[in-house]
């Protein structure tokens, strides 16, 4: 029996979204339509590109399927209201958010703010990967200065059904290697270059001229030009592939997920299914992911953040922690859970 065919649209492929598509694939024939939508000056060809593309594929496909609200989900969203095919967007976090202050959030542009709220109201679900991208609000960043965001604070008058569905971890894949000697005194974090401030990279350099027995590691940027003003024990590894994360995930004892915002996490699970132990800021999803397996900061703070490792580094705790860590994402975020949820909503 044929399978059905479908239109996935993605300005991306993380491995949150690759695992869509295979879960998708299963069961449907997905057509991926994407481009690089980074590149601002093409995308008025890209929107003329893709609205014909769509239009190709518009009745022969059974619904569509959209990772991230953005310019991408703007005709898909539109043609699916216009031919009565159902139009699913998942959001993940730069979507729902505005941080003018750090240059961060889809919502901060008045023309992409506008377009994400017509995708929105055109879709006919959405599929935010944690509660927090629905309406949140923390003074993380600056203490006593409450900072809020989510899809309803942005759109109020979106009366729009949407169901939480959390992203899942392969658990099998993910596990910490046998071969690999835990590095006790370590302390590991993934983030790109544009992601630097936003998720605390210039907290950690901090950390790193304060705690000189110490070792730093940076997966997924290359050094700064600067670097020379940086301690000699910080260490920039530039991109990596998944096995050469999960080694470095195996390696490290503590991993640092100090975001101003997180949608959800997905490195953060990775590194604790390898035993890591959590160290995050109160914010958004990141206290439910690490619940009693590691520690969190209550503020954007050297001299907190200093306290708190101190605390970790001297605690008896580590062992424990270390397997509590998986054991909370083996529980609460594999892949099969996102699965069963994804195919239970979309059209059967």
């Amino acid at each position: 029996m044929k399978k059905p065919k479908i239109l996935f649209v993605t300005p991306s492929f993380q491995s949150f979204i690759t695992n869509d598509i295979q879960i998708l694939s299963e069961n449907h024939e997905v057509v991926v339509n994407s481009y690089s939508w980074r590149n601002k000056r093409l995308a008025p060809l890209f929107l003329v590109q893709q609205f014909f593309f769509v239009l190709r594929n518009i009745f022969s496909i059974k619904f569509i399927f959209i990772s991230f609200g953005g310019y991408w989900s703007f005709f898909p969203t539109l043609l699916g209201k216009i031919f009565g095919k159902p139009a699913f967007i998942v959001l993940h976090g730069t979507d729902c958010a505005s941080i003018p202050e750090l240059n961060y959030g889809s919502l901060r542009i008045p023309i992409l703010k506008w377009v994400c709220k017509k995708s929105y109201e055109w879709a006919t679900c959405l599929f935010p990967v944690s509660a927090s991208l629905v309406k949140t609000e923390n003074d993380y960043f600056v203490k006593g200065n409450r900072i809020k965001n989510g899809f309803q604070y942005h759109f109020p008058e979106i009366k729009k059904e949407y169901h939480i569905i959390p992203n899942g971890l392969d658990i099998e894949f993910w596990q910490a290697e046998e071969k690999v000697q835990r590095e006790e005194k370590s302390f590991l974090t993934v983030m790109s270059a544009d992601q630097f401030v936003l998720k605390g990279g210039d907290l950690i350099c901090d950390m790193a001229g304060k705690f000189p027995d110490c070792r730093f590691y940076f997966a997924g940027l290359d050094a700064p030009k600067n670097q020379y003003d940086l301690p000699e024990n910080i260490f920039f590894l530039g991109k990596l592939k998944p096995a050469q994360l999960k080694s470095l995930y195996s390696k490290a004892r503590f991993y640092f997920q100090l975001s101003v915002f997180e949608g959800f996490g997905c490195a953060l699970c990775e590194a604790m299914l390898c035993g890591c132990i959590p160290i995050g800021s109160k914010v958004n999803i990141l206290p439910d992911i690490i619940g009693q397996s590691g520690y969190l900061i209550d503020y954007r703070d050297s001299e907190l953040l200093q306290i708190l490792m101190n605390k970790a580094l001297i605690s008896k705790e580590n062992n424990r922690l270390e397997r509590i860590a998986r054991e909370r994402i083996v529980s609460d975020y594999p892949l099969e859970n996102r699965k069963k949820q994804l195919l239970s909503y979309l059209p059967h």
